[in-house]
């Protein structure tokens, strides 16, 4: 099952990289978009569904002039799939550079993204991910 939780999250970059969109046929009707683990979040804590995601996107992509994100690397974690990230940006108001990495912890059940989990720092989400 590893190897196709994997493959199935990248699949779901693969759809977001190219559309700016949620993989919405590869995530579960009850899918959580969890920022209760990023450490110092201060907005809602959890989104729900396709369109939390898009709300999550737009609440933290709006803090930029420019913003990208990328996948690093990808770590099987059994029912968890680990993804180190790094992303850019320019901060809209101060116009500073950013560049942060950071990791999201995918949960995969029956085929579908169930939960993500995201992380400040990678080595909390391995941790989180069974992976110290």
């Amino acid at each position: 099952m590893s190897d196709q939780s994997v493959a199935l999250v990248r699949r779901g970059w693969e759809h977001f990289q190219a559309t700016g969109e949620p993989p919405v046929e590869l995530m579960a009707p009850d899918f959580v978009w969890d920022m209760s683990t990023f450490r110092g979040w201060p907005e809602q804590p959890r989104y729900h569904g396709a369109d939390g995601m898009r709300e999550f996107l737009s609440d933290w992509s709006s803090a930029f002039e420019e913003w990208t994100i990328a996948v690093e690397s990808m770590h099987d974690a059994g029912d968890n799939v680990v993804c180190v990230c790094r992303q850019h940006g320019r901060a809209r108001t101060t116009g500073v550079a950013v560049d942060m990495r950071l990791a999201l912890v995918f949960t995969v059940r029956d085929g579908l993204q169930t939960q993500m989990r995201m992380y400040a720092e990678p080595d909390e989400a391995f941790a989180a991910a069974g992976q110290e």
